[in-house]
């Protein structure tokens, strides 16, 4: 198992962001959270399977059709034990 932090930056506050991530992420059999923060960003922490890992964040480049991405930073975690995937 394998685990990344996303920082997604851009217009995603507001647009049903972390809704269609967690939707996204349970699609893919990822765990973790998705979470606003106080910057404008939103923080997706994702455990699955390295290409589960990398499909989230192909689709965080683009995320729901309202939103606009400007940039997906990722930074490879260790391990973690997540249950589901959930909205913060």
């Amino acid at each position: 198992m394998a685990s990344a932090r996303f920082l997604v930056s851009g217009l995603v506050q507001g647009v049903f962001f972390r809704a269609s991530t967690q939707a996204r992420a349970r699609e893919l059999g990822l765990s973790g959270h998705a979470r606003n923060l106080r910057d404008g960003r939103v923080e997706v922490i994702a455990s699955g399977s390295h290409e589960a890992l990398a499909e989230l964040e192909a689709w965080l480049h683009d995320g729901p059709p309202a939103a606009c991405v400007d940039t997906v930073e990722r930074e490879e975690l260790p391990p973690q034990d997540h249950r589901g995937f959930e909205r913060r």
